[in-house]
């Protein structure tokens, strides 16, 4: 787990250095570069596996240079594979297997990967660079390539460093939307983001640029398991269990990120299965509501884990919320990341790497909205004008979320519900809400084939799962030099997941049913019998108490009126709206927050001026 940077722009040395720097709590354990031929690679070593000083990178592998960020899970095994076809190798580290897997299959080697990453090598022979992002998008890749040169980086702020660039206003109205920047897009015209499941080959002579997708969800085998519901629970096991296995593999000490939910206690309870009295970390909040922790404690308790519970209070909050724009880079809304960034920075006084439950939702259908979407979808069989009809009257109700209601039914079609829905619904702060709602994988929500709940779990994990998930525990984890590795989101049960039929998932109404009757073979049913809870920060009650001043100073007219993208007077209305309790606009309000602090940064920063096109 590290931080990569490439460029075959000129830079001298201390600007080099400058970009390493930027990111420099993503590998404290070494951080160096090179310059070949007409390239520059640097890397920042976070060390997990051959801690020795000469797994460093940038990695020489005969003619092949590598700069890597992330882990090669099953690299033993194709370790052993290469070494009968022939190849040699000199340190333990998986970075060395992916290199000579790039000699024996070429741009087919991903295929053999099952892993978390970004990398880039140079093939001094071939004249070319290729890379590739993992196929779920657990690890970032920022480029820019302006059609000559080429620069990559872990984060954004290592290419915007001495470069023009100009924002990106349709990233900013998506940001709005979404709560973050959906790929290929960022903030900025000039870099993009590689695509998960994508590799690239870059030419040098040439200069030209091109990406492959390499792997996708499996759309062509929805439900087409034919086994019984009892054969696939033992082979969703089987695969659960290696999936845990191989990502115990680390020369550092390892723990489990415990929420108290269902995915995380399954991943506690398989990882405990593997090692005497694993670790394990959890969020205690004081207000109520929001405190898991005691479920947290007395999974640990039943697991036997040596578990830590870290408190969160508003201090210790708003300490992260200053500094969050240096570790996000782009505007991120997602306030899960405070209590994932505090989660962070206590859990590496123990260790290193943290196995985390993200993923189960998406690929089992876990989410409090795939039910009442569900629901909803037999309403759309009335006439749209009969429900616009009862829309009107909801409306006129003055609790909001009657309000949210009245607009959902009288959305046009579910599909464009779902979308909708999860931006907020209500868009009338924005001065262009239509163009943020334009993304990719929208077409997946009015796909012919498959069911409403698998479009939705499909939509989510290309979206939502990428984009903001990964994006959230990637910057947190690495901002105190963390590892998270997510068993759920190898793609073996991805894809196993996605053949199952939806009562396997979501049956006899019981959401991720499969799972949770996995994770009851090993913990009572009982200590689960509570509704679901997010990661969620309680912001809500904090804007309108302990930090309403703080953000009536942030959010005022004249500083609103600074902020692209938005009606800056209704968008106060909405502030005030939650201040007087008429309405929860905390997610709009954080979003707003995030944004300015971010255009702040890059008004305050040493870089190149920053324009709006």
């Amino acid at each position: 787990m590290c931080g990569i940077y490439g460029s075959t722009v000129y830079y001298n040395d201390d600007i080099v250095r400058a970009k390493l720097a930027r990111v420099h709590f993503r590998g404290p354990d070494h951080s160096g570069f090179e310059r070949i031929d007409s390239i520059i690679l640097g890397h920042n070593r976070l060390a997990i596996v051959d801690l020795d000083p000469r797994s460093n990178q940038p990695f020489t592998y005969k003619y092949l240079k590598v700069v890597f960020n992330g882990e090669i899970y099953n690299y033993q095994q194709l370790k052993s594979k290469l070494k009968v076809l022939g190849h040699t190798f000199n340190t333990d580290s998986d970075t060395e297997v992916l290199a000579a897997a790039y000699l024996e299959y070429g741009a087919n080697c991903v295929d053999h990967f099952n892993g978390m990453f970004a990398f880039v090598i140079y093939d001094a022979k071939a004249q070319k660079l290729f890379g590739a992002r993992d196929r779920l998008g657990k690890k970032p890749f920022y480029y820019a390539h302006n059609g000559l040169d080429f620069e990559f980086g872990s984060q954004p702020a290592q290419i915007t460093m001495n470069r023009q660039v100009n924002m990106d206003m349709q990233a900013v109205h998506e940001y709005f939307i979404w709560g973050y920047v959906p790929e290929p897009r960022s903030a900025w015209q000039e870099i993009k983001k590689l695509q998960a499941g994508y590799s690239f080959i870059f030419d040098l002579p040439t200069g030209h640029f091109k990406t492959e997708k390499y792997w996708d969800l499996d759309h062509a085998n929805l439900n087409s398991y034919t086994g019984t519901y009892l054969q696939a629970k033992a082979e969703l096991k089987g695969l659960l269990k290696d999936a845990v296995n191989i990502r115990m593999h680390a020369d550092v000490p390892l723990g489990v990120f415990l929420s108290g939910g269902i995915d995380s206690s399954l991943i506690a309870a398989l990882a405990a299965a593997n090692t005497k009295q694993i670790k394990t970390f959890c969020i205690k909040f004081n207000e109520k509501g929001f405190d898991e922790s005691v479920f947290a404690g007395n999974i640990a308790k039943h697991l036997k884990t040596d578990h830590h519970v870290i408190e969160c209070d508003t201090d210790e909050g708003m300490t992260l919320i200053e500094k969050f724009g240096e570790y996000y880079d782009e505007p991120f809304a997602d306030s899960s990341a405070i209590p994932m960034l505090l989660l962070s920075k206590y859990t590496k006084k123990y260790v290193t790497v943290a196995l985390s439950g993200d993923g189960g939702d998406e690929s089992f259908m876990g989410y409090s909205r795939y039910k009442w979407l569900n629901m909803a979808h037999q309403f759309f069989n009335c006439p749209l004008a009969l429900r616009r009809v009862m829309g009107g009257l909801i409306k006129l109700s003055p609790d909001y979320r009657h309000k949210l209601i009245a607009m959902g039914i009288s959305t046009t079609t579910i599909d464009m519900l779902y979308a909708l829905m999860l931006g907020g619904l209500e868009y009338s702060w924005l001065q262009q809400p239509e163009l943020g709602l334009n993304v990719p994988f929208m077409d997946i929500l009015s796909a012919e084939k498959g069911s409403f709940l698998q479009k939705m779990s499909a939509f989510d994990t290309k979206t939502y799962l990428n984009g903001d998930i990964n994006t959230k525990v990637d910057r947190a984890s690495m901002a105190f030099a963390v590892e998270a590795r997510a068993p759920l989101m190898d793609h073996r049960v991805v894809s196993f997941a996605q053949q199952l039929p939806d009562n396997f998932k979501f049956g006899k109404g019981v959401q991720k049913r499969i799972l949770k009757d996995i994770l009851y073979q090993h913990v009572p049913a009982h200590m689960f019998d509570r509704p679901k809870s997010g990661f969620t920060m309680p912001f809500s009650q904090w804007f309108r108490y302990q930090l309403k001043d703080y953000v009536l100073d942030q959010l005022s007219l004249r500083e609103l009126k600074n902020i692209p993208g938005i009606d800056a007077q209704k968008a106060l209305d909405m502030v005030h709206d939650h201040m007087a309790g008429r309405w929860n606009r905390f997610p709009q309000i954080w979003k707003l927050l995030v944004f300015k602090q971010w255009l702040k940064s890059q008004k305050s920063s040493a870089l190149p001026a920053y324009q709006l096109v």
